[in-house]
């Protein structure tokens, strides 16, 4: 599957940028060897960092963990939220209730993906958001 990229007045494509806000070292490796091949990738290592990442850096998708130290995914979202609030976030969880996913979905995240991820999955369901993203500009 391809990624989204976007074109420089005919310089190369940059691949879009997605900060992986993680702090399993081998949740956030799996993410990596994944997307490190389609897209630019940030890590964060908790909420605190992700916020801070987000505001230095921005990004086109955040893949976000809901279970974070010094602030959790619903913290971190809410900070990022009120700074960009079309930013495409996936919530990544080992909460995979029914009733969990609808409490992250009224939090604002657009889309919850359940650990252990799926490499199709998670693939086309960032560039399904990315591609919304780039239509709404």
């Amino acid at each position: 599957m391809a990624s989204e990229t976007i074109e420089t007045n005919g310089q190369e494509p940059v691949r879009p940028h997605i900060l992986v806000a993680e702090d399993n070292p081998s949740n956030y490796k799996l993410v990596e060897v994944l997307l490190r091949n389609l897209y630019t990738l940030t890590h964060a290592w908790d909420g605190v960092e992700a916020v801070r990442l987000f505001r230095e850096q921005g990004a086109d998708l955040i893949l976000m963990d809901i279970s974070m130290p010094e602030l959790d995914g619903y913290g971190a979202l809410s900070q990022i939220r009120s700074m960009a609030p079309d930013v495409p976030v996936i919530a990544l969880t080992a909460y995979a209730f029914e009733a969990d996913r609808q409490r992250m979905f009224r939090a604002g995240f657009d889309e919850c993906l359940a650990k252990p991820l799926r490499a199709d999955e998670l693939r086309s369901r960032i560039a399904a958001l990315l591609s919304q993203k780039t239509a709404s500009r």
